[in-house]
């Protein structure tokens, strides 16, 4: 199955390293605004191609486009290449608002395209084993899902700059790029809260720097907390009356163990690399092309519409913070 790659950052080298893993992907185009790098990149993962315009990978004959481009170029992006027949595999936020999604998902099913979200929460098959824990936890009454991890462009921003990751222009901040690891479980575990309280921290480019939410249902109250402005050492964890369950990253669903009331620790999950949590983004997306895992492609697109919603209602905070 051959893949094409838009973006020459770090994550989609860790993509291609991934696909790499699986065995039966060969990447075969990269698109990169500068032909220079994209050409540095193509020969770094053995890609054949190199375009510098969405309208010329368009025209490349290959099974999928993973797009790992600006956020704000998602939705554009991701918009031309299923109007041109390809499956399309997007990095997180897969689109800003849940109205562009949809628009999306029936252009992808009017062309019998795939077009889903590169999250990796979903794709780990260490998902499962999540759920299973939180089955033996009793009843959950409390959960903090937290990502807060010190950005490298923070200093830069602090120096006047205004990297894009700052930068509301480029539809990114705190929420969409580290918040959304902690919204998809807290909606895969517990389901829509009844209510959401917001709060963001905004920094003075307008982006946001770090943020909270609680997400209030009839049973319990799942905190929310992200930042890029500093760096938790705490991680998450779901707090039942038989037990808890914590996670050091939510992110990757590393070192995770299940300590029951008695104070018995069981070590259920331990660290893994980088490259391998990709190759189950890229495996389920050769499935979905191929036609398989159709219930679990529906499963996701349902999910992602529902954090997508839930995401923009954060973004509404009242009140909110701001540096000057």
């Amino acid at each position: 199955m051959r893949y094409a790659v838009i973006g020459t950052s770090w994550i989609a080298r860790a993509f291609a390293d991934g696909a790499a893993l699986c065995g039966d992907l060969t990447p075969c185009a990269v698109l990169s605004r500068s032909r220079e790098r994209g050409e540095a990149f193509a020969a770094e993962i053995g890609a054949g191609a190199v375009v510098c315009d969405v309208e010329d990978l368009c025209a490349v004959d290959c099974d999928f486009v993973y797009v790992a481009s600006p956020n704000v170029c998602h939705y554009p992006q991701c918009k031309r290449l299923l109007e041109a027949g390809k499956n399309v595999l997007c990095e997180k936020p897969v689109t800003v608002t849940a109205e562009e999604y949809r628009e999306l998902c029936d252009l992808a099913d009017e062309k019998g395209r795939i077009y889903t979200e590169a999250i990796m929460y979903w794709h780990d098959p260490d998902r499962a084993v999540i759920r299973g824990a939180v089955e033996k936890l009793g009843r959950v009454g409390d959960a903090h899902f937290d990502f807060s991890q010190f950005s490298s462009k923070y200093p830069a921003l602090m120096r006047g700059e205004n990297p894009n990751i700052f930068n509301p222009a480029m539809k990114t901040g705190a929420l969409n790029d580290l918040g959304i690891y902690c919204v998809y479980p807290a909606l895969d575990l517990f389901g829509l809260p009844e209510t959401i309280i917001p709060a963001q921290r905004r920094l003075f480019t307008g982006a946001d720097g770090s943020g909270a939410a609680l997400f209030v249902y009839p049973d319990k109250v799942v905190t929310i907390t992200y930042s890029k402005t500093g760096q938790s050492r705490l991680g998450s964890e779901i707090i039942g009356d038989e037990g808890t369950l914590t996670l050091e990253s939510i992110s990757k669903l590393e070192h995770v163990a299940l300590t029951t009331t008695d104070d018995t620790k069981t070590d259920l999950i331990g660290e893994k690399p980088k490259a391998e949590l990709m190759a189950n983004e890229a495996r389920d997306m050769a499935a979905y092309v191929r036609g398989e895992k159709r219930d679990d492609y529906l499963a996701l697109r349902r999910l992602t519409e529902q954090v997508l919603t839930c995401m923009e209602q954060m973004r509404t905070a009242d009140g909110d913070l701001r540096e000057e």
